[in-house]
């Protein structure tokens, strides 16, 4: 159900609001790239930053603009189980595709608490639900044991956003839960790694300014051209690494700016790129053979 690039797009803002037209944009460039699908209202999109009109706003936009054409999937969890159901039961309403929950985060829940919110969020909608798991930014980790579970006991949780760093953990998610659990990279540098272990593809930062060369990237490793895909992840690698020089999605904002497309500043608690990582990053972008404009 879910393979290929899926861009986890950043949430525009102009003058410290909701660029509508923007997002739009955004969301025109990533239709004419032929990726798979988008992700709003994910960490990329700054989701905890949104007011809830202004996550409505965004799925509306997003469903408007790509509904038919590619698969919308919200951002809908929270460390709250009662939080995420209602914002979950929201987002069906608002006529997306699927949900991608992250694991619920701060609180530090056990495996069975994990358990028990996945499996009530997942009851609460008939959506495919994703498991967004993320340790370096939840603390807790969903264990592949975990996930086996999940896949058993809930026909609608679909797949897995595995953003561990740690290859070895969707091996083990794969070798558990076979062809019932589809592994999506949450990690641009791992994404070709992890499908040379069984996964389908990857959800993306790096896609929100290449989203035609991931998209290519993933299709030559699903299609067994496994040679042009190194190709292209050995040539996205370091382009990769400059967006990832800060807290996400404070890089690649700074880049989309820099290529004059929409995205303005990141609201506090994040604050723009530093001056000294703005240069590696225009560099990278150089290296890359991208326009600046800005």
């Amino acid at each position: 159900m879910f393979s290929g690039c899926i861009t986890a797009l950043i949430t525009p803002f102009k003058n410290g609001e909701l660029d509508r037209s923007g997002l739009r944009d955004n969301i025109r460039l990533q239709l004419a790239a032929g990726v798979g699908g988008i992700l709003v209202c994910g960490s990329t999109g700054e989701a905890p930053n949104l007011t809830e009109k202004e996550w409505e706003t965004v799925l509306e936009i997003a469903v408007t603009e790509a509904k038919g054409k590619i698969r919308v999937i919200a951002g809908a969890g929270t460390n709250s189980t009662e939080k995420s159901v209602r914002q979950i039961k929201r987002a069906e309403e608002l006529g997306v595709e699927a949900v991608l929950v992250v694991a619920p985060y701060y609180n530090k829940p056990t495996q069975e608490g994990i358990y028990r919110h996945f499996r009530a969020c997942a009851n609460a909608t008939g959506l495919p639900v994703i498991i967004y798991n993320i340790p370096p930014r939840s603390v807790v980790n969903v264990l592949p044991v975990t996930i086996e579970r999940l896949a058993k006991d809930c026909p609608n949780i679909v797949a897995v956003k595995e953003a561990s760093g740690v290859v070895d953990q969707s091996s083990e998610i794969i070798f558990r839960c076979g062809e019932r659990i589809t592994v999506l990279s949450g990690d641009d540098s791992l994404t070709v790694p992890i499908m040379a272990v069984g996964g389908k593809g990857v959800i993306s930062v790096v896609s929100n300014i290449v989203p035609a060369d991931v998209e290519k990237m993933v299709r030559e490793f699903l299609a067994g051209n496994i040679a042009a895909a190194r190709g292209y992840h050995l040539r996205l690698f370091p382009l990769i690494k400059a967006l990832f020089i800060e807290t996400n999605p404070i890089p690649v904002k700074a880049a989309m700016n820099m290529l004059g497309m929409a995205a303005g500043e990141p609201r506090l608690p994040l604050c723009p790129l530093s001056k000294e990582h703005e240069a590696v990053l225009r560099q990278a972008l150089r290296d890359y053979g991208l326009e600046i404009k800005n």
